[in-house]
């Protein structure tokens, strides 16, 4: 399979143009986009978009190899796309790997080739030159194994942007965000003030007109403690903090309701009109939201200049190079992706 190779267009793109990280090269990630980029050039594409696949040309060969893919990658170009070149909307945009790449194991020494990609996507991203960002699974253990402080995709983009961010995932109608990501248990109460709290909520009501096409959402905060404190007998979070927020964003105009205890936060006649759930740590909101829709829910950063959606799986090291792996949460953020495009082309 030859991975590369020149491109003579050159006239101004007519398409969305998304950039696509693998992600951990000895993990699915490689897998998913390659079977991805297979399955949409065999099928009648819905919309017109361009594709570029930013990583190392020899190991995605190998990986097509073992596969049993051939997948021909013109070598990206920039923004000169012609729309009449429908055989070439898949690109590569090439990265060199540091070390050789096995399938299903980790080498600390590709850890920079990781972030490396990352980079160029965001930088990318940031000068006009992609629309938007779609990544694949990490392997946050062994970036930090290569000395490299490493807690995810949503921190590493909001450093280097420079801006607070919001995650949040979506599984069909469900939206659930999430007020701190990915910290020790201990260290969740003190990350609740209100100065955080109320940012976080602004991001989300932003993101969600921009972003979503959503014109005055709708949006349910959990507290922090069970039964949402039983009125500060086991907690005082939610009378100090997140009620005082919301009852402050509700003057200011916004459909903002709670606190409400998060175990009965997810039930249908709770949920009935709310556009998002916002859980106050990872572990309190991502167990419903993937028991909802794991393999086809999508991590969607909010807060950043550009967007940027995610698959909601990790790298799964065993199905690495099988064959086996299910595309369903790529494809879904694929289409995340294109759909917030829309909504904030509409929204300008």
């Amino acid at each position: 399979m030859s991975v590369i190779r020149s491109s003579a267009s050159h006239a101004s793109s007519l398409f969305p143009i998304l950039a696509v990280t693998p992600g951990e090269p000895a993990g699915i990630g490689p897998d998913l986009s390659l079977m991805l980029i297979q399955q949409l050039r065999q099928s009648a594409l819905k919309e017109n978009f361009v594709l570029v696949l930013i990583a190392d040309p020899g190991m995605l060969q190998q990986r097509a190899a073992a596969l049993g893919l051939s997948i021909n990658l013109p070598r990206w170009q920039g923004r000169r796309i012609s729309p009449a070149e429908n055989e070439h909307r898949f690109f590569l945009l090439p990265v060199t790997v540091k070390a050789q790449v096995i399938a299903g194991r980790l080498n600390p020494a590709n850890a920079s080739y990781v972030l490396k990609a990352l980079e160029i996507a965001a930088e990318g991203c940031g000068r006009g030159e992609f629309d938007a960002l779609v990544t694949g699974p990490v392997h946050k253990g062994v970036i930090s194994d290569a000395g490299i402080p490493f807690t995810g995709h949503t921190e590493f983009f909001a450093e280097r942007s420079g801006v607070p961010v919001v995650m949040m995932l979506v599984s069909g109608d469900l939206r659930v965000a999430l007020a701190t990501t990915h910290l020790p248990l201990a260290e969740v109460s003190r990350q609740i003030t209100r100065a955080h709290l109320t940012g976080v909520l602004h991001i989300l009501h932003h993101e969600l007109k921009e972003k979503m096409g959503i014109s005055h959402p709708n949006m349910l905060v959990c507290g922090l403690n069970p039964h949402a404190g039983e009125s500060g007998h086991l907690g005082r979070e939610e009378i100090e903090v997140i009620t005082p927020v919301i009852a402050e964003l509700r003057a200011q105009g916004m459909r903002v309701h709670g606190p409400v205890p998060a175990d009965t936060a997810f039930i249908p006649q709770q949920l009935a009109g709310v556009d998002v759930v916002l859980a106050m740590y990872h572990d309190q909101g991502l167990p419903v939201l993937k028991h909802h829709g794991f393999g086809e829910a999508v991590n969607v950063t909010l807060g950043l200049p550009f967007i940027r959606t995610s698959v909601d799986h990790g790298t799964a090291l065993d199905l690495a190079g099988s064959g086996r792996a299910e595309i369903g949460s790529l494809r879904s953020a694929v289409a995340m992706a294109l759909s917030m495009i829309r909504a904030r082309q509409l929204s300008c």
